[in-house]
């Protein structure tokens, strides 16, 4: 079987697969127990778990994580959600993307398996990949969460390892609850008995929540601020906890939101047993695409501006607007070059919220509709929001218009900021740039 028809067979199966259920997020663990039965509960057969949950920086710690673990020696599965490219790319195996023969044998098995019960698209791709992770050695699986966590269709894992929680925002707030308080707690539903958790920096409101749910279960909590703190200086990342003080490069991961994700990974890293030279591989070696990532040459890079720099940022709620806009307001401020934003966003985000921050940031922004995606905002509505957080907007047909539109007027130098979602990234890397890996 060629590679495009290995390919296409994946492809079929998940399209199958999205028709099994109505909607496309229902949170319930019901249909994930009656799967896992049916497979004979490959949930209870995996290396030791790490599972984390959180509204930002899930897949950033997930990445320095791998990165530490590995940098010991250790063997790593990773499931993350969502993907850019390939599905393939949500399934890593003892450090390997999931091949296409794999990975269409997973799916065939667990849609035999459901014998056609509603079941929605991520919980059967997760019990696939669960299967997968059942199925091939090693010695940790770092388990990202889809959406929230107490009723996410990951936490069917009894007894993992350790549980992480990393910063909770405004995020989801039809599914998980209108406020801090109540989206931490369903976030606090993967913290389990016996498994240490370590806890990124919180609201009040959101540690509350997070307390009284490892105060119900007599779990430990490794908190920012109280057992570790880590923070940037002089460009150095410090890491700071009773074993002492770290001083170590910066985060591989742009952005001054890293430092403290990379707090995060190091407690967990260091809680896990692992040395101090691993602590500092995670940070220094994590890739992580789609999140701060410059796309070099191609379409884009010939439309724009002479020496123009791209970059592809997966944000897409208030937290993530402003820790982008905090990242290019000093990137501006050291570089003097123009930022420009084209930005394409989900109707379930808030848009004004997420742009908010970008006023006296970005000099312009080219809106665009995400390809193939219905919940897309249309590229005038999303220009009317981009305009009601006061800035100037102007709406475009596509990523390679606003890119030729920008190169069109800005002086060299200019800096462009293609954002607003993961499916929209998706969507650049696929048309214009390199698959991630």
């Amino acid at each position: 079987m060629s590679p495009p028809e290995a390919l296409q067979r994946s492809d079929a199966i998940l399209d199958r697969l999205l028709t099994l259920h109505p909607k496309l997020i229902d949170l319930s663990l019901d249909r994930m127990h009656r799967i896992l039965a049916a497979l004979g509960h490959p949930e209870r057969a995996l290396p030791p778990v790490i599972h984390i949950a959180g509204t930002n920086g899930k897949g950033s710690v997930a990445a320095m994580l791998r990165a530490g673990l590995e940098a010991a020696g250790e063997q790593v599965h990773v499931y993350t959600s969502p993907h850019l490219v390939r599905f393939h790319e949500r399934i890593r195996l003892a450090g390997a993307l999931i091949d296409e023969g794999a990975l269409s044998a997973l799916l065939e098995e667990c849609e035999a398996a459901n014998g056609g019960a509603p079941i929605t698209y991520f919980e059967i791709t997760t019990a696939a990949a669960l299967l997968a992770f059942s199925r091939t050695p090693a010695d940790y699986l770092i388990l990202e969460t889809g959406l929230g966590g107490r009723l996410d269709a990951t936490n069917v894992v009894e007894t993992p390892a350790m549980t992480v929680i990393t910063t909770i925002s405004l995020d989801h707030q039809q599914y998980l609850g209108e406020t801090l308080g109540e989206i931490a707690g369903e976030k606090a539903g993967i913290l389990k008995r016996g498994a240490p958790c370590v806890v990124g920096p919180q609201t009040d409101e959101a540690m509350d929540a997070i307390e009284r749910r490892a105060d119900a279960l007599g779990a430990e909590l490794i908190t920012y601020g109280r057992d570790w703190q880590s923070w940037e200086e002089h460009g150095r990342l410090i890491f700071q906890d009773n074993g002492g003080l770290m001083d170590l490069g910066p985060p591989a991961l742009a952005g001054r939101h890293q430092y403290l994700n990379a707090g995060v990974a190091i407690a967990a890293l260091k809680r896990l047993g692992c040395d101090d030279e691993a602590c500092a591989a995670g940070p220094a070696l994590a890739q992580w695409p789609g999140r701060l990532q410059r796309l070099r040459g191609g379409m884009l890079a010939d439309c724009a501006p002479e020496g123009a720099d791209i970059i592809l940022d997966g944000g897409h709620n208030e937290a993530a607007g402003k820790a982008l806009a905090d990242y290019l307001a000093t990137a501006t401020e050291l570089s003097g070059h123009p930022v420009y934003l084209v930005c394409g966003m989900l109707k379930t985000k808030n848009a004004a919220d997420f742009f908010a921050p970008f006023d006296g940031v970005a000099r312009r922004v080219y809106t665009v509709p995400i390809p193939d995606a219905e919940a897309s905002f249309s590229a005038d509505e999303l220009a009317n929001l981009a305009r009601s957080a006061g800035l100037y907007a102007e709406a475009c047909q596509n990523v390679a218009d606003a890119v030729y539109a920008i190169g069109a007027s800005a002086e060299p130098g200019a800096r462009i900021v293609i954002c607003g979602s993961l499916y929209l990234v998706g969507a650049t890397l696929r048309e214009y740039g390199p698959t991630p890996g």
